[in-house]
């Protein structure tokens, strides 16, 4: 159990000196290593000390836990430690709640709480654990804290004044954003203590390139990229080519969409063609017409209720602010796409998340369709011998783009 802490948080303190300690009621288990500055022992991970980047000090005093920052005390300033849960005894009984102590060296007694939620917006789900840090503006003094199972966070109390609040998917809880890390940043004007829905997601200034591409039925291919794409752009037949190999004949591209969108106008054309025949190509494509526009509608509406980013308590309805991401789009062609045959497609201004646009290409293999079980065990060696040289994937083989 904490007994207490030094000081008492919620104090003015201009001439502090020494160390913050958590007292416990036993003596407590110092890790598989000693805290040597570097952010890796079992207690250094359960220690954030804000407003500093740099690990802290900490001392294992048999019952309690001394902590300081490295670069020593400020004066005129709020400091924040944050114990997280975590703290086992010798025996590893471990201690699930945590505690804050806040307390200043001279500066105006902190009142401000911000609270928010992070969703990882590539897993599709909210961040636990995420890492969240507020940024004091003018003078960029960090404040740190983590989220909850669901995502939710509450920093303070923090000093009055505007701030630049980061939610980061910290992968290797380093408690740091790095290059790598997906984040989401939004302004907190100094009277508001709500953060918008902060949407964790990859910011890459290259745009996203062709990885594969996989025969998805007879007339439709689906394309993966190399990073998860702009969930809001709208695409159509003029962001893709398909040409037929190896004579380069252009084959008409009727549609490029998201799977999920594909999905939904697919279904809806065949309960169409259903109701009212197979000889109403007419209303088929009216059908066909109706569905993407539907589509569109509501992704267009999805995207005026996240600009909104409003903060509502529900997961669920959090979640319904934006669509998913995806990193694969569908093209579909008009007529089918010859088995045996190879194609190179080409696709142009997609944009990734952090909408950087980029034009890639890919090979696109159809492969023959196995003979029926019952003839292949009549069938010769020789009807049955793979063509390996027609289902070749060789890069080197690719034709350049043509010019528009």
């Amino acid at each position: 159990m904490l007994l207490g802490t030094r000081p008492d948080s919620i104090a003015v303190i201009p001439d502090f000196k020494g160390s913050v300690e958590f007292q416990f009621d036993e003596v407590i288990s110092e890790g598989t290593q000693a805290s040597l500055g570097l952010g890796t022992s079992d207690l250094e991970r359960l220690i954030i000390l804000s407003p500093t980047s740099l690990v802290p000090h900490i001392s294992w005093k048999r019952t309690s836990l001394a902590v300081a920052p490295r670069e020593g005390w400020k004066p005129g300033r709020v400091y924040r430690i944050e114990l997280r849960p975590g703290v086992m005894d010798i025996q590893r009984n471990r201690l699930d709640s945590g505690a804050v102590v806040t307390f200043s060296t001279g500066a105006p007694l902190p009142t401000r709480t911000l609270r928010g939620t992070v969703i990882d917006w590539q897993a599709g789900h909210p961040a636990r654990l995420a890492m969240v840090e507020a940024l004091l503006l003018p003078d960029s003094l960090s404040y740190r804290s983590l989220t909850d199972s669901s995502g939710h966070f509450e920093i303070g109390p923090l000093p009055r004044g505007e701030y630049l609040v980061y939610g980061v998917i910290d992968q290797n809880r380093n408690l740091k954003r790095d290059f790598r890390d997906n984040y989401d940043t939004t302004r907190v004007q100094p009277d508001s203590e709500n953060v918008a829905t902060l949407w964790a997601a990859p910011h890459d200034t290259v745009g996203p390139r062709l990885t594969g591409a996989a025969p998805l039925d007879s007339a439709a291919a689906e394309l993966t990229f190399s990073q998860p794409l702009d969930p809001f752009q709208e695409f159509d037949s003029t962001n893709a080519r398909v040409l037929e190999l190896p004579d380069s004949t252009s084959v008409p591209v009727t549609t490029l969409l998201t799977r999920v969108l594909d999905d939904r106008i697919q279904t809806q054309l065949r309960a169409s063609a259903d109701s009212a025949g197979a000889g109403d190509t007419a209303a088929a494509a009216d059908s066909g017409r109706m569905a993407l526009d539907s589509a569109r509608a509501a992704a267009q509406e999805r995207m005026k209720q996240g600009g909104n980013r409003a903060q509502d308590d529900s997961v669920k309805a959090i979640m319904s602010q934006r669509p998913p991401l995806t990193d694969k789009l569908v093209v579909r062609v008009a007529g089918i796409l010859k088995p045996g045959t190879r194609y190179v497609v080409f696709v142009t201004g997609v944009r990734n998340v952090s909408r950087v646009p980029s034009d890639s290409r890919q090979l696109l293999n159809i492969p023959v369709k196995p003979p029926p079980a019952a003839d292949s065990l009549a069938a010769s060696p020789d009807s049955i011998r793979t063509d390996s040289t027609r289902n070749s994937t060789r890069t080197d083989s690719i034709p350049p783009a043509p010019k528009p």
